[in-house]
């Protein structure tokens, strides 16, 4: 989804603020300090000054004119840390207030909503922006306007729970913006107000799995053509990093179980097997998939090695 912000002045004017507590922070005006000095601090982008106008009441052309000690509330994106038992109907119950929201929250994500998302996963939870809809706006206008793209005009329908794609002159809108990535001021921030204590990490987590993406392929590699000392290697700095969700767990260790089988090393294979089970409590070891030496190893007593990290 693309995450640009209103162009036009007339759609901007009509955003109102969502009040949310878990997903702004409170900024008191400075002297000097003006909407669009503020949208460069905590976004780093001067066209967030928009989301600011808008969701503190301030009149669209005079959004600049900031009183010093005024209070603004900085609209920033939510992060949920996934939990075992949870699924996107019940995230998006306790964080957007209607499980009929699932759908929403898993595309945002990049994730399908049928899918468990992943126990350990650091996701997205968007701000939901308060637009007061205009004569002649549709569904497909205010996507685009909003949110960049046509094609996104289901999102507000389904996020709204409605049906009609033509908005009636006041009707109140809920839009879902995940695209309000702060800055390092921003979460500096946004940490001293406290905004991330129900925010799991403030998005540091997500960005080490994603991080990780990119290193479990290596992994991955590394096995595939037989450098098992390579993926050892890879395997324990990922394993050290830590903050990865258990599918990325088991990943890690069934590589690492791979390898030590491949180099001989029963007890560590055992070890790697372990860990394996912890991340992926629905393992099964079919012989048509795996070797008799790596389910024999997995067949070995459970570990309780500290230096292999369980999964969170």
């Amino acid at each position: 989804m693309a995450a640009s912000l209103p162009s036009c002045v007339a759609v901007l004017a009509a955003l109102l603020a969502s009040g949310s507590e878990v997903s702004a922070f409170p900024h008191r005006v400075r002297v000097g300090e003006s909407s669009v000095s503020l949208a460069e601090r905590y976004y780093g982008r001067v066209e967030f000054e928009r989301v600011l106008v808008a969701a503190n009441h301030l009149d669209e052309g005079l959004g600049s004119a900031l009183v010093p000690g005024m209070r603004l509330e900085i609209p920033a994106v939510e992060h949920h840390l996934v939990r075992a038992g949870e699924t996107w109907a019940s995230i998006a119950e306790a964080a957007l207030g209607a499980g009929s929201r699932a759908e929403v929250l898993a595309r945002l994500n990049a994730a399908n909503p049928w899918e468990q998302p992943a126990v350990g996963r650091e996701v997205l939870v968007p701000f939901p922006l308060r637009y007061v809809a205009s004569q002649g706006d549709t569904a497909d206008s205010l996507a685009y306007r909003v949110l960049g793209r046509r094609d996104d005009a289901w999102m507000l329908l389904h996020y709204n729970g409605l049906q009609e794609p033509r908005f009636g002159q006041g009707q109140v809108l809920l839009v879902p913006l995940i695209g309000l990535a702060l800055s390092a001021a921003g979460k500096v921030a946004a940490a001293d107000a406290g905004a991330f204590t129900r925010t799991e990490g403030g998005g540091q987590v997500r960005e080490q799995q994603d991080a990780a993406e990119s290193e479990l392929t290596t992994l991955a590699n590394k096995s595939r053509h037989g450098d098992y000392v390579g993926a050892i290697v890879v395997g324990a700095g990922l394993l050290g990093r830590g903050n990865l969700t258990e599918p990325q767990f088991a990943n890690v260790y069934a590589a690492l179980t791979e390898a030590y089988v491949a180099l001989g090393a029963k007890g560590l294979a055992v070890e790697a097997c372990a860990g394996w089970r912890r991340a992926d409590s629905k393992l099964d070891l079919d012989t048509d998939r795996y070797s008799p030496k790596i389910v024999n190893a997995c067949l070995g007593h459970e570990s309780s090695d500290p230096r292999l990290t369980e999964p969170r």
